[in-house]
């Protein structure tokens, strides 16, 4: 929320090209070569941002609500569903000041718009980087719960869960501000760049470790059936396009943001990365969807927290 014109997205400090035109089509570049530019309404980003806020709203209030759910594993998920919260809510914010700035029925001095720029953006950064930290989180949970079953209720214990979730907290937020401070410096993107692959190979070798682990129980389990080749290679085909799916979908929504920070850093000034400079809106979009996402993979494959929902639906507190 930018005051110029052109900066219309709250991350718009990173993006210095202008808004794209309200449609999906090919526009020209400074050489002339023709490249695809996809803008992102302002009404598309507060409907994602709304139906990401309620989604995640009610994966929060529905843990809350169930003291069976405060265990380690349901605080990782809810506090990545509050982080989702915090990305869309951010986002509606933003989105809502600016039409109503355009619309006229809001007058602001630039100071005010600006601090309050800032203060939006620290809370986007702060909510991005926790949601990816959470995710790894969730993931080292569930590798501790495989490899280590009998010792996981000594390991992942509540106090320790929620000093790692305070932790992440303050990391995040410490280190957004310094990002919105210092988003200029070429150190500054590289160590987002570096975090978000560090995040992806750490869940892309959990998640398929577990996967190797599973294929051998139901290996173990088919022998003792004397079935092993139809049991094994059904187990592990289920497995494989469920681990394609989960890292697939985390490195489409996140992937595009960080590949433009990258770009930023190695060429700044080339026309055909100023191409992809174009569409950082669909970009943001896409991390909203994952923030969409995040709850149908995490939260809602739970009966009980699915059950407990049908009561937070129908106010049966």
């Amino acid at each position: 929320m930018a005051v110029q014109g052109s900066q219309r997205r709250l991350l718009g400090s990173l993006n210095s090209t202008p808004t794209a035109i309200p449609q999906l089509g090919l526009a020209a570049n400074q050489t002339g070569a023709r490249y695809l530019e996809v803008s992102i309404s302002d009404g598309l980003f507060l409907s994602l941002g709304l139906v990401s806020l309620v989604e995640n709203a009610l994966v929060v209030a529905t843990i809350a609500k169930n003291r069976n759910l405060h265990s380690p594993m349901y605080c990782f998920i809810c506090c990545l569903a509050l982080s989702d919260l915090l990305v869309s809510g951010s986002n509606v914010l933003e989105t809502a000041v600016i039409l109503l700035l355009e619309a006229g029925a809001l007058v602001a001095r630039a100071a005010v718009l600006q601090q309050l720029d800032n203060v939006i953006d620290v809370i986007t950064c702060s909510s991005m980087l926790s949601s990816l930290c959470f995710l790894g989180a969730i993931a080292v949970d569930r590798y501790i719960s495989i490899f280590y079953a009998l010792r996981y209720h000594s390991i992942v214990t509540l106090p320790r869960a929620r000093r790692a979730v305070a932790a992440i907290w303050v990391a995040s937020v410490v280190f957004s501000t310094l990002f919105i401070a210092y988003y200029d410096h070429v150190a500054v993107l590289l160590c987002l760049v570096v975090f978000f692959l560090a995040m992806l190979v750490l869940m892309a070798v959990l998640y398929v470790h577990m996967l190797a682990r599973a294929c051998q129980h139901a290996q173990g389990i088919a022998r003792l059936h004397k079935r092993q080749r139809p049991v094994h290679q059904g187990f592990g085909l289920k497995g494989a396009v469920t681990l394609t799916i989960l890292l697939g979908i985390f490195f489409l929504c996140w992937g595009p943001f960080f590949l433009h920070l990258t770009l930023i850093v190695l060429c700044p000034e080339h026309p055909t990365c100023g191409c992809i400079f174009k569409n950082f809106n669909l970009f943001l979009a896409l991390i909203i969807c994952n923030a969409i996402i995040d709850p149908l993979i995490y939260a809602f494959h739970s009966q009980e927290l699915r059950r407990t929902l049908k009561e937070v639906l129908t106010c049966s507190w």
